[in-house]
């Protein structure tokens, strides 16, 4: 038996699902979205308010403010409701409704932000935002989760770990880049406790994360338009860019069989199947995330309507992916021939 007094309490840190059948290598994706904020955000939603808890930031008058394309605003107005405090959204107009409507279902508020800034795009444009409300507003606490380190710690503490328990002969593990809080608490973990596993980022085309040419992003969750502050490349064995026509493609498949999940997913399993076609070996064990599921995209992921028109025909589209040249990347260190972890 379970038995919870808050929300933020109740989470699966063990449940991943078999891959194999759809992408043919042995790929196993972790299902964070089984939580009451229905997200991998729930952890840093939590441990960036216990932080700020924990350091006096916070009073019963406090007004927490964030900047959010979705998944974030969600566990955090989730966790704010539970402790009483008044919670702000800033999000741009690529966060589908029904993730508006679930912030303001707990009490939050959302600033939708539609004009992008000249330089640093619809990001630039929401801090800019949420930094005219912190003037106007001496009780309201931005939490920052771009620099926040509670927000890479609770991965480091929960994320990498539950992986390395649940598969403790690992090579390879891939996660998607976002604002870095989720990737850099991994990789920092299986760089410190398990150096032989690869780290393996993903990103969608059109993010500058990696120094790529900005470009129109239409599905939330992954990609900056700005260097993450978060971000340590001495962290990261490669990088893979998926394009968005890849990560539908990805969402439909796994659809077929059964399984809903966000396009965050889509585009990882996507980044590490074209990975591994391109560096598996036999036997190799890889390990990727699903940020969420895919109830929140019925009316874009899943559309037939909306996918028509901002893709065309994208059935019918040749996938591509770039990894790019190994020189652009640190060199981390890692023995030649890799030691498996005692089972």
């Amino acid at each position: 038996m379970t038995i919870i007094s808050a929300p933020q309490q109740y989470n699966t840190d063990d449940l991943f699902v078999d891959l194999r059948a759809i992408v043919e290598h042995n790929l196993f994706l972790k299902v964070e979205g089984m939580n009451f904020a229905g997200s991998v955000k729930l952890k840093a939603a939590a441990s960036m308010i216990g932080s700020a808890q924990a350091q006096g930031l916070l009073n019963p008058w406090s007004i927490v403010v964030e900047s959010s394309s979705g998944n974030l605003g969600v566990a955090l107005a989730m966790v704010c409701a539970n402790h009483g405090y008044r919670f702000i959204c800033v999000t741009d107009d690529r966060c589908n409704a029904q993730t508006r409507k679930l912030i303001e279902a707990f009490g939050g508020e959302v600033h939708v932000v539609d004009v992008p800034h000249p330089e640093t795009g619809l990001l630039g444009a929401r801090i800019e935002h949420l930094a005219s409300i912190c003037a106007k507003n001496p009780d309201a606490v931005w939490l920052n989760q771009y620099e926040n380190p509670a927000n890479a710690g609770a991965h480091y503490a929960q994320t990498g770990p539950a992986i390395a328990h649940n598969f403790p002969r690992l090579d390879v593990v891939f996660v998607g880049a976002g604002t870095c809080g989720t990737l850099m608490g991994t990789a920092r973990w299986f760089k410190q406790h398990r150096p032989h596993v690869k780290v393996v980022a993903i990103d969608v085309e059109g993010s500058v994360s990696f120094g790529g040419e900005a470009g129109t992003r239409r599905i939330p969750g992954l990609g900056m338009g700005m260097t993450p502050p978060a971000l340590d490349r001495s962290m990261i064995d490669d990088v893979v860019m998926v394009p968005e026509t890849e990560t539908l493609r990805m969402c439909q498949r796994l659809a077929m069989r059964g399984f809903l999940f966000g396009g965050s997913t889509g585009t990882v399993v996507a980044g590490a199947q074209a990975w591994m076609n391109e560096h598996g070996r036999p036997g190799m064990t890889a390990v990727t995330l699903a940020p969420d599921s895919g109830e929140r995209y019925l009316d874009t992921v899943y559309a037939p309507m909306w996918r028509e028109e901002h893709y065309g025909a994208y059935a019918r589209l040749t996938g591509r992916y770039t990894l790019p040249d190994p020189d652009q990347l640190p060199t981390v260190g890692s023995p030649s021939t890799p030691t498996p972890p005692p089972a």
